[in-house]
């Protein structure tokens, strides 16, 4: 296998341009939608092109097609023709990866041998004569890596439902055996990985984004280690660009979402630059066996749009400039707030990365001035510094708006921390 890795690094070094193409699979409910969004968001970030390829399948039954009243002829020749539309809407986004001047990964939302697990044997086997398929072609020749998320129905029932999906209403074991099934189809592949339930969500998703990155040769440091977590800290100021690295620089907007639950939260974000952006829908809901359960996907511009008649008006709009860049092999974003924003924005900056060192262990970028570490600060979250109602929290932490807007963010920082037990790091 390491040999296999040195070739793949060898054939990337040779070519300035990578295309990677990636399949992204597995039972119902094994968080393809959310690790699909999250992957997205990762290489965008790194200043590469992504393309998300839809699933095929959701994109045809939702036009009226009932599997159960499918009969086997009817269920073959769908089969037949779900492969043949897959293979051209790819072709589609592998033709502009071939046309992009930048680094692309091709996020594919399922392949082309998934429908095999839908399928008796016999079947697969006389369509792919029939059509001068063969399973070495479409399997290990077609793409670059095959990830498997594994089922929530699998080592974590408790977080397993359909609800979200607009055509699949499979049960935990229907949901089981489809796993089953699927993970079979993919066995051969040479770059094969299975995503099981052994963490929680969120560091399932880092191990899907690991093994992307070990696959294609992306040296991202700690930020995808198992006890690697998000850090935020507050930034006084930062130097002139002349001293900065590379960075990649987008517009973010951020608009919470009327929720049925005062527990859960939803919020969708636009992101992007020169016009041209992408969607993201964010669902919090209340924890399950104290792990939080984020559902995040990719949504159109037009989804977006009418998401957007369902605006909080308890909370501000958030505008942001985001700086996205690499420093000492680690990846970082910072987050300067824009007006229009509620006055204790004004000015306000929050680094943010993944990594497991804590403290002052943390080497910060020279060219960034550090006030203090903000990690876990609720004052600090997204949430609460969008609330419209936030007079009692400023009366608490002893500020007015008035207050000049460093000292004031030190002063909640300071004493909010010390109410909540979360200490803070200052950096001299």
């Amino acid at each position: 296998m390491n040999e296999m890795h040195a070739d793949e690094n060898d054939i990337y070094e040779q070519n300035p341009k990578i295309i990677h193409k990636l399949v992204l699979t597995g039972g119902p409910c094994g968080g393809k939608t959310t690790g699909q969004s999250r992957l997205s968001t990762f290489f965008e970030n790194l200043g590469w092109k992504v393309f998300r390829v839809p699933e095929t399948a959701t994109l045809l039954m939702s036009g009226g097609v009932k599997w159960t009243d499918l009969t086997m002829e009817q269920a073959d020749r769908f089969q037949q023709n779900l492969i043949k539309t897959m293979m051209q809407i790819e072709q589609t986004y592998f033709d502009l990866a071939e046309m992009s001047n930048a680094n692309c990964i091709v996020i594919c939302d399922r392949g082309v041998m998934d429908p095999s697990a839908y399928m008796p044997r016999e079947a697969w086997e006389k369509l792919i004569s029939k059509e001068k398929w063969n399973n070495v072609d479409l399997r290990d020749s077609r793409y670059g890596q095959v990830i498997h998320m594994t089922t929530a129905a699998k080592g974590a029932i408790e977080f397993y439902t359909t609800e979200e999906h607009v055509v699949r209403h499979e049960g935990p074991e229907l949901a089981c055996e489809l796993d089953d099934k699927v993970a079979q189809a993919w066995v051969g592949h040479p770059y094969y990985d299975v995503i099981d339930n052994s963490t929680d969500f969120n560091a399932k998703c880092m191990r899907m984004m690991a093994a992307v990155c070990r696959r294609i040769g992306v040296d991202v440091a700690d930020r995808l280690e198992l006890n690697s977590k998000k850090h935020k800290y507050l930034v006084k100021s930062i130097s002139d660009q002349d001293s900065w690295p590379p960075y990649k620089e987008f517009e973010v907007i951020h608009n919470y979402l009327v929720t049925p639950d005062p527990k859960m939260q939803a919020r969708v974000r636009k992101r992007g630059r020169d016009g041209v952006y992408t969607f993201t829908h964010t669902v919090r809901r209340p924890k399950i066996k104290g792990q939080r359960v984020e559902l995040r996907k990719q949504i159109s511009g037009r989804t977006y749009q009418m998401l957007l008649n369902q605006k909080d008006n308890k909370h501000h709009t958030i505008f942001k400039e985001r700086r996205c860049f690499i420093w000492n092999n680690r990846y970082f974003q910072l987050d300067i707030y824009k007006e229009p924003c509620h006055p204790r924005c004004l000015q306000l900056m929050i680094l943010e990365t993944y990594t497991t060192a804590e403290g002052k262990d943390f080497d910060a970028p020279p060219f960034l001035e550090i006030d203090c570490e903000i990690t876990d600060h609720p004052l600090y979250s997204m949430h609460n510094l969008s609330l419209k109602d936030y007079h009692n929290m400023e009366i608490k932490a002893g500020a007015t708006e008035s207050t000049d807007t460093f000292d004031y963010r030190h002063i909640y920082a300071q004493a909010e921390c010390s109410e909540n037990g979360i200490g803070v790091i200052e950096f001299q």
